[in-house]
């Protein structure tokens, strides 16, 4: 028989809803796709809780499943473009972006979205979810030498795109 933990999702979405649709949204860029792909993760949680050894490993978990969530949404949003043969237009900004990210952020947020998506998550994962190495290469299943690798081509893509900008 499988032992249900007894977890407290109430407790974890009331405490890292927010943090993880900040997540979501600087891998989706688009606010109402990241609510749902935080939403989804957190039934997903639900639905496999019996699969957690530990409630200390869920909120670990709700990443590595927004991580996944997002690209699924990407892939989505690729095919769609793909078969429907929409012109390649940048997606409209979400009417609250503003409150999302001070204006002086908008120049660096529009350069972490040209890096390859890899840079992109580990960047992501480090500097705005504050993730250790160990907790990133866990949350996107790559080794911990190529979270670094990725980090460090990121920083000097960020700094070649921002060094031009200016």
């Amino acid at each position: 028989m499988t032992q249900v933990i007894e977890l407290d999702l109430a407790g974890l979405y009331a405490a890292h809803r927010l943090s993880l649709i900040r997540l979501a949204v600087l891998l989706v860029d688009d606010l109402g796709s990241a609510e749902d792909v935080v939403h989804d993760a957190f039934a997903t949680l639900h639905q496999h809780r019996d699969r957690l050894r530990e409630p200390a490993a869920a909120l670990g978990y709700l990443r590595t499943t927004v991580v996944n969530n997002a690209r699924s949404v990407l892939r989505k949003r690729q095919t769609a473009r793909r078969h429907l043969s929409l012109a390649r237009l940048e997606d409209a900004e979400p009417a609250d972006s503003e409150l999302l990210l001070a204006a002086a952020h908008q120049q660096v947020l529009a350069a972490v979205r040209q890096l390859p998506a890899r840079q992109r998550e580990v960047l992501t994962l480090r500097y705005w979810a504050n993730l250790s190495e160990a907790e990133i290469a866990q949350a996107l299943g790559i080794s911990r030498g190529a979270v670094k690798s990725n980090a460090s081509r990121g920083m000097d893509k960020l700094e070649t795109i921002l060094g031009d900008a200016r």
